[in-house]
């Protein structure tokens, strides 16, 4: 069952707090400049209403609120998401420290790639990023299909292959080797938990 969300509209055709998508897209959808975030619960939805639209700008809505969990995740530790416009669409990705969410590296966007695909790059890209700095820290994605395509060392996408999205291939390719010559710990790689913790730290801040 899908968790239920609170969609906080500051600028649109009416504002507020709106219970579906629908609602809020009939609000802000052809709006110039139009301002709204998605939150996991409707006191955070209050919160961020009150607080304003800028205090959220480009940040994850639920950002922090792993530590107050009952679980927390592994500290020191490196998260990573990947953010896609369309199915294909304009592709980007990066990796942030957990606990500061300084940003450590930010690729992208690239022509014609896919979210699962951002997911799986950004995965590696830590991975080797920490091979590098000679560090041995676990790394959190919120993609169940981009850490079990890490695992089997194959990304393994639908996504065709254009001359727009030569580079992603040769970047897929190039983890996909790095994977085959590199021996992954059970731990090397884990999950998000977002129903526990809240957007993950490297989230884009978008809907």
């Amino acid at each position: 069952m899908p968790r239920e969300k609170y969609y906080v509209v500051w600028k649109g055709r009416k504002t507020g707090i709106f219970t579906s998508w629908e609602e809020c897209e009939k609000q802000v959808k052809g709006f110039v400049a139009a301002e709204y975030k998605a939150f996991g619960s409707r006191e955070e939805a209050e919160t961020a209403l009150r607080s304003g639209y800028d205090a959220y700008k480009g940040k994850p809505s639920s950002l922090g609120k792993w530590k107050h969990a009952s679980v927390q995740p592994i500290i020191p530790s490196v998260c990573v998401d990947a953010a896609c416009s369309g199915s294909p669409g304009k592709l980007e990705y990066r990796g942030v420290d957990t606990d500061t969410g300084r940003e450590i590296f930010h690729f992208g966007p690239f022509p014609d790639g896919t979210n699962n695909v951002g997911e799986f790059l950004a995965i590696v890209h830590a991975l080797t990023w920490m091979s590098k700095q000679k560090k041995q820290l676990p790394v959190y994605s919120d993609s169940e299909n981009a850490i079990a395509w890490v695992f089997t060392g194959k990304c393994n996408t639908q996504l065709k292959h254009t001359t727009k999205n030569a580079l992603i291939f040769v970047m897929i390719h190039s983890a996909e080797n790095w994977l085959a010559e590199n021996e992954l710990d059970d731990d090397a790689v884990l999950k998000w938990n977002t129903e526990l913790w809240g957007e993950i730290p490297a989230d884009f801040g978008r809907k």
